[in-house]
């Protein structure tokens, strides 16, 4: 039972549910970084290369068989046939991915560190006086005139 009720407490500890969110949007997040990677900047490096698509970029290292029914210059429809491929342009796809992701998560750290550090930084506003002790200081003031 002991193991049980550790887990347990482990489980709903706020760090673990901050993961679970952290991952669930990672994943969300991820589909955008590979949109933008394959529908706005593997164009513009292409155009810049010649019109050299990465996504295509591959060394065929199986034969194909009789029964191929498709393009052989294809990446996607060797793989679909179970054509031996090594699908570089797909590597280099996912390491531009990868690099993009690394930039916009250090943006992201680096701009909470400085929200951080300001708030840390920014003095708290006193808090207000209490009554009891603003009565006792017209006390005082008076009983100094007299």
């Amino acid at each position: 039972m002991g193991i049980v009720k550790e887990f347990r407490e482990f489980a709903v500890k706020g760090n673990v549910m901050d993961l679970a969110v952290g991952v669930i949007i990672g994943g969300a997040f991820s589909t955008i970084v590979n949109s933008i990677v394959k529908d706005l900047i593997m164009p513009i490096v292409g155009t810049a290369t010649g019109g050299l698509d990465f996504s295509n970029k591959f060394i065929r290292l199986g034969d194909i068989p009789p029964s191929f029914k498709g393009n052989p210059d294809s990446f996607k429809d060797l793989q679909t046939a179970g054509v031996a491929v090594f699908g570089y342009g797909s590597f280099i796809t996912a390491v531009i991915n990868f690099l993009i992701l690394a930039v916009i998560v250090f943006g992201i750290v680096k701009l909470m560190n400085t929200m951080r550090k300001r708030a840390e930084e920014a003095p708290a506003a006193p808090p207000p006086t209490p009554e009891d002790v603003l009565l006792l200081r017209e006390i005082r003031d008076s009983l100094k005139q007299r």
